[in-house]
C-alpha cells in the first residue's frame, strides 16, 4: 500500500526511536501498512446509543494518529495513549453493565477502536511485543470486529518479532514424561455391551441423515477427520508456538457446577505450565471465540459436511475448543442443537441419555442451570436422587480421530481421562 505525502495521511517519517532497531522499524511500517490512508477512510460510524462525548475521543485519538508529527512524538503519543485508555474504560463499564447479551454492538465496537489506538500508540514506542499482544486479545475477546478484524492481522505482524512460545527438547521430553506418569493412573470405566454407541466408517450424507440424524440417534462417525492438518499438527508444543502468549479465557475447577468454580484470563504458557504440565489444579479452555482469535488453529480444521444437513446456514455453526488436563468433567447437561464433537488429543469418556429420561436425571431448578443435572455421574447419591439409577444411557471412550454426533437436548456427560483437545460443532 502506498503511504500519503499529504498532512492528512498517516505520517511516514520514522520515530528516532524505531530507527535505531531496524527490526521494530520493519514491524511499525508493515503495522501502519494495515490502516487506512487517511483517516476519512477511517470512519467512525456509530449509532445514538454511543454519546457523542465518546465519539469526540474517538476522533481525537484518530486525528492525532494522522497528524502531521504521527505518534513520533512523544507529547503526540502520550496524548493519544491517554484518549486510548479513557475510551477503554468507559466502554469496559459498558461492557459489563447487565448481561452479555443485552451488550449493544456498537460498545464492543467502541472497546476495540480503544485497543486499537492503545496498541498503535504502545508499537509506536517500541513497547513490550507481549503486552500489545495482550491488548489486541482483550479487543477481540471483549470488542467486536473492526476495520476488517485488523486487531487479528496486527497480531500476525508482531507474531514475526516475538520469540516467545518455544520450548527446548529438554523441557519437551520432561513434560512428556510428566503426561505419561500422570495418564498411567487414569481410571477407564468399563462400558458393557448393552451400554455403547455405534460406530459407523464414513457414511453417506444420505445414510447419516436416515439412520441418525432424522431419528436422532448417538452414532459415532469414524474416518471423517483423518485428513484435517491439525490430527498431526496438535500437540503442547505447537499450541505453544501457535498461540503461546496468547490471552485466553481459562475456567478453573474441576466442573463448572463447584462452588470453587470460576473463569479467568491467561497466557496459554502459563495456562499449559500451570495446568497441563504441572497440574497445580484443574483449569479447563473452553470458548467458542478461540478460532476466529487464533485463525491458524481454524485452518486446521474444517465443519463436517454432515453440518449442511441442518437448516441453518453455515454462519450460524458455533465452533467450540476445549482443551484441558485429565479429570476434568463437563457434568450431565443438555445443549439446544446438534453437536460433533471431535477428539483431537487424548480420550474421554462419555456417557449419553436420551431426552426421553430427563425426569430421572435431576436438572437443577434454577434459571442458570436449568440444562443441567444435579447427579454426580459416576458417584450419584441414590438415597437422595433414587430415580437416578433406572436412567438407561449409552457410553463410550472417545478417540483421537473419532466424531462423536450428540442429538440436540440430549444429555451428555464428559470425563477427559488425558490431557485432551476437542472441537465441538454446534448446529441446526
Amino acid at each position: 500500500m502506498s503511504q500519503p505525502s499529504s498532512p492528512e495521511g498517516l505520517a511516514t517519517s520514522s520515530c528516532p526511536a524505531a530507527d535505531q532497531v531496524s527490526a521494530g522499524n520493519t514491524m511499525w511500517a508493515n503495522i501502519r501498512a494495515l490502516l487506512p490512508n487517511t483517516k476519512e477512510d477511517l470512519k467512525l460510524d456509530f449509532s445514538e446509543k454511543v454519546e457523542e462525548s465518546v465519539i469526540s475521543l474517538l476522533q481525537q485519538a484518530r486525528d492525532l494518529l494522522y497528524g502531521a508529527g504521527s505518534l513520533c512524538s512523544g507529547s503526540t503519543r502520550e496524548t493519544c495513549l491517554q484518549v486510548s485508555e479513557i475510551i477503554i474504560d468507559y466502554s469496559w463499564e459498558k461492557l459489563n453493565i447487565g448481561t452479555w447479551r443485552d451488550v449493544d454492538k456498537d460498545w464492543r465496537r467502541v472497546y476495540s477502536y480503544g485497543c486499537l489506538f492503545k496498541v498503535l500508540c504502545m508499537c509506536s514506542e517500541q513497547g513490550t511485543i507481549a503486552d500489545t499482544i495482550r491488548v489486541c486479545d482483550m479487543g477481540l475477546l471483549m470488542g467486536a470486529s473492526i476495520l476488517d478484524n485488523i486487531l487479528v492481522r496486527i497480531i500476525n505482524v508482531l507474531q514475526k518479532h516475538l520469540t516467545c512460545g518455544k520450548r527446548s527438547a529438554e523441557e519437551d521430553t520432561k513434560e512428556s514424561c510428566r503426561k505419561k506418569i500422570r495418564n498411567d493412573h487414569t481410571t477407564v470405566p468399563s462400558i458393557k455391551s448393552k451400554e455403547v454407541i455405534p460406530r459407523v466408517h464414513c457414511p453417506s450424507l444420505e445414510h447419516f441423515r436416515d439412520n441418525y440424524l432424522i431419528p436422532q440417534k448417538p452414532v459415532i462417525l469414524e474416518g471423517i477427520v483423518d485428513h484435517w492438518p491439525c490430527m498431526k499438527k496438535w500437540s503442547l508444543d505447537y499450541l505453544r508456538q501457535i498461540a503461546g502468549c496468547r490471552t485466553v479465557p481459562v475456567e478453573v475447577g474441576s466442573r463448572y457446577t463447584d462452588e470453587e468454580w470460576s473463569q479467568t484470563l491467561m497466557i496459554v504458557n502459563d495456562f499449559i505450565d500451570q495446568y497441563i504440565v504441572n497440574k497445580n489444579s484443574i483449569g479447563y479452555l473452553a470458548q467458542h471465540q478461540l478460532f476466529d482469535q487464533i485463525p491458524e488453529l481454524k485452518q486446521d480444521i474444517c465443519i463436517p459436511d454432515y453440518c449442511s444437513l441442518g437448516e441453518g446456514e453455515e454462519d450460524n455453526i458455533t465452533i467450540n475448543a476445549w482443551f484441558g488436563p485429565e479429570g476434568t468433567i463437563s457434568p450431565l447437561h443438555q445443549d439446544p442443537q446438534q453437536n460433533f464433537l471431535v477428539q483431537v488429543i487424548g480420550r474421554k469418556y462419555i456417557r449419553l441419555y436420551s431426552p426421553q429420561e430427563s425426569e430421572n436425571l435431576y436438572q437443577h431448578e434454577t434459571q442458570i442451570l436449568h440444562n443441567t443435572s444435579q447427579v454426580d455421574v459416576e458417584d450419584p447419591d441414590l438415597v437422595k436422587f433414587p430415580k437416578f439409577e433406572r436412567a438407561a444411557f449409552q457410553a463410550c471412550i472417545l478417540t483421537p480421530g473419532q466424531v462423536l454426533f450428540i442429538p440436540v437436548k440430549y444429555w451428555h456427560y464428559v470425563r477427559s481421562l488425558d490431557v485432551s483437545f476437542s472441537v465441538s460443532f454446534w448446529w441446526l
